[in-house]
């Protein structure tokens, strides 16, 4: 018997925390009861959960205890024979139409840490009053019970079953990208895991199709080679040296559970998210014909408004985090929906972001391009306007956090770095459109003491000017 943990709190994505503190089977067992009473609740526990996790140290171990649970409740359970990324998993709920899925995962978070995310039938994260209800459960818990339950006579009574969609998955992409080009046009490639849960996938998927690929930090690694299986340009460096090291066309690398991505062009330059976000709404506009809404987060750059205005396309801005972008892809046509921390989907594909596909279809606009991506993107830009962004953190004492966003929400100053506000949008902190186009977005951070502040501009010299403002701004408050 376990008691209700104490700050157990599901975020943007699930919930993480680190492991042999909060992160501990006793603890997880409660989440997963909690978890299983929601399915129960929702009259859709016939249909049972599959159960998947990444490459992190004793992630396998995590997920029998989950199935575990799953069983003494009553719930058939469709679990993974091996490390998996988050979007195959979410798949995984699609294709075999269960109730949905228990991911193991802390994504690009540092090797201690790991995490549970809660993915219902659509395949994609679970929204606010899905955890919201999974955290009541939690609250009201007072015990769980799953010790009497042994997986493998589960196996032999058919209440747990082992899986592996990886075909299935590799079919559904092929549908989405087209390989032949990829193929043709003689592009070498490396893959970049990150010795996560990507090195099965995304190297793979290109070899079969016949594409030129070579992987690196291939293996699963559970300390992430003493890095953070976050694909920014600094944990990128290695790919950086191998794509100018072979001459490649490209380098392409995935996060810890494979939800988000990095991309290097072929004369090593960083590809941030931002961009690759917008390069990939010129392609699939312009190449594929896509059609529908573009949509992003309150952080994500406005060269996509940009873009969206010059193909006549509606353009939606929603508060961070990808549940909010899986909520329009569920009601309406998207042709991209992207946010600037690495993630995105696209229309025909699961309202869940995947770095997999995202590489992809970078493979494949770099195959019908015939230029460096750097190339096009300042071509991009040179048609529509310029975009720099930039993001800061500054340390700020938790009590005050609130209050500032909500002041510079309510009462923003006149001015800031000599340019007026024209208007403000709180839709998620305190975000702040300046006279000429550039922004700032400040949000208090859910985790830590910090302010998170997003700077957009059409150059990097104002970029600037605005981070010493709202760094003087702050620290005068």
């Amino acid at each position: 018997m376990q008691k209700t943990p104490q700050k157990i709190k599901f975020g943007t994505d699930g919930w993480r925390a680190v492991m042999c503190d909060t992160f501990t089977f006793a603890n997880v067992r409660l989440v997963v009861q909690a978890i299983a009473s929601y399915i129960h609740d929702s009259g859709k526990a016939h249909k049972g959960v599959v159960i998947g996790h990444d490459a992190r140290f004793l992630a396998e171990r995590f997920a029998e205890e989950a199935a575990k649970v799953m069983v003494a409740n009553g719930i058939k359970v469709l679990m993974f024979n091996e490390d998996a990324p988050t979007p195959v998993v979410a798949y995984a709920v699609t294709l075999y139409q269960t109730a949905g899925a228990v991911m193991f995962t802390a994504s690009h978070n540092p090797p201690e840490y790991n995490g549970i995310k809660y993915i219902p039938e659509y395949g994609g994260p679970a929204s606010t009053d899905i955890t919201g209800a999974i955290e009541s459960n939690l609250n009201k818990l007072t015990s769980v019970s799953a010790d009497s339950v042994d997986l493998e006579i589960a196996r032999q009574q058919e209440r747990l079953q082992l899986i592996d969609p990886r075909g299935e998955y590799f079919d559904h992409i092929s549908r989405l990208v087209d390989f032949d080009a990829i193929q043709q046009s003689g592009l070498r490639l490396v893959c970049d895991p990150m010795y996560g849960s990507g090195r099965h996938y995304l190297p793979e998927i290109l070899a079969v199709n016949g594409c030129q690929v070579e992987t690196i930090r291939g293996y699963r690694d559970p300390l992430f080679g003493g890095g953070l299986p976050e694909p920014t340009e600094k944990e990128l460096t290695p790919l950086i040296d191998k794509v100018k090291a072979t001459g490649s066309h490209l380098g392409l690398a995935t996060d810890g559970d494979a939800d988000r991505f990095g991309v290097i062009d072929g004369t090593g330059r960083y590809i941030t998210p931002n961009q690759v976000i917008a390069l990939l709404l010129v392609h699939l506009v312009e190449r594929r014909g896509y059609t529908g809404a573009v949509v992003r987060t309150v952080a994500t750059t406005h060269l996509l408004d940009r873009l969206a205005e010059k193909y006549g396309l509606e353009l939606i801005e929603t508060p961070v985090g990808f549940k909010y972008i899986c909520e329009l892809m569920r009601r309406q046509s998207v042709v991209i929906g992207g946010e600037e921390s690495g993630g995105l989907s696209i229309g025909h594909h699961i309202p869940e972001k995947d770095g997999i596909l995202a590489n992809l279809l970078m493979a494949e606009m770099q195959a019908t391009r015939g230029k460096a991506l750097g190339e096009v993107l300042t071509d991009i830009m040179n048609d529509v306007g310029f975009f720099y962004s930039r993001r800061i953190d500054l340390r700020y004492p938790e009590v005050k956090k609130a209050s500032l966003v909500k002041t510079l929400a309510s009462a923003p100053p006149p001015r800031i770095a000599g340019r007026s506000v024209e208007r403000v949008i709180d839709i998620d902190g305190a975000k702040l459109v300046l006279e000429d186009g550039s922004w700032f977005l400040v949000r208090p951070s859910g985790t830590e003491p910090l302010l998170r502040v997003y700077i957009e501009a059409s150059s990097e010299t104002i970029v600037e000017e605005l981070a010493v403002a709202v760094r003087e701004f702050v620290e005068s408050h």
